[in-house]
């Protein structure tokens, strides 16, 4: 397992640690799941950072172990526990902070896009490879981080944005030096953590409710396209030809 957690002073840190890239793998996926998903009955919990080690913070799903599984299996237990791990991410009972250095990529983007504050090193780059892998999904999540037409052009051409563009927009709270973003993550971490842990969960569960759109069953439709495009052989297609070398083998996994 490549997920470990520390709890201290009302804060739980969640750290992915998965060379060479953070992809998440199916076990992992379902470990932040289950990790965050403890903090409902947990009331020691007043906020949760959600961070990496390592060069980047997360490259996606791991396409090897995905074209490694018999038939569908890898498609189908990819998507579920990506599916699972957003949701627990989105529905945790308190604040997430997600604090990202490196790349963020494919199901990373899942991850920070439902998260509730985002804080990032200088230089870390977004994006959604998922159409030069033959699948969809995280669009849902990137709109809450860039405005709508330019998640569209970032889906249709996986062209990648800045942690600084980010900021820009809002979604990114601060960009800090990268051996400043656990410090930056925790103080902010530390700031919730003082108030009262009633009210902060009683705000995170109302911000939830107005949220104007439904996060996992937007997510889940996505997915659907993703299951027509596998089932045509176009994602098999495209994984395969990363894994044999045939595109740039960057930290751009799905």
């Amino acid at each position: 397992m490549s997920i470990r957690e520390d709890i201290c002073d009302g804060v739980a840190t969640v750290v992915m640690d998965n060379p060479p890239v953070n992809a998440l793998n199916i076990g992992d996926a379902y470990e932040v799941a289950r990790l965050l998903g403890c903090y409902r009955e947990n009331l020691e919990v007043r906020a949760v950072v959600l961070t990496a080690e390592g060069h980047g913070f997360c490259a996606g799903v791991d396409i090897v172990e995905m074209q490694e599984l018999p038939g569908h299996e890898g498609i189908v237990e990819a998507n579920r526990s990506c599916a699972e791990a957003f949701r627990a991410v989105y529905e945790c009972a308190v604040p997430v902070i997600a604090a990202v250095n490196g790349h963020c990529l494919g199901s990373g983007i899942g991850l920070v896009g439902s998260a509730d504050v985002v804080v990032a090193a200088e230089g870390a780059t977004f994006g959604l490879p998922e159409v030069d892998n033959g699948a969809l999904g995280a669009a849902t999540h990137l709109m809450r981080l860039v405005p709508v037409q330019r998640a569209r052009w970032m889906l249709y051409s996986c062209e990648r944005a800045t942690a600084e563009e980010l900021h820009n927009y809002g979604s990114v709270l601060r960009v800090v030096a990268d051996d400043q973003l656990t410090a930056e993550a925790s103080e902010l971490a530390s700031v919730i953590a003082e108030k009262d842990p009633t009210v902060i969960r009683a705000a995170k569960a109302s911000l939830n409710a107005i949220e104007p759109v439904e996060m996992a069953d937007s997510y889940r439709l996505e997915q659907g396209y993703t299951f027509e495009l596998n089932l045509l052989g176009l994602g098999d297609r495209a994984r395969d030809a990363f894994l044999r070398g045939e595109r740039d083998q960057a930290p751009t996994a799905d």
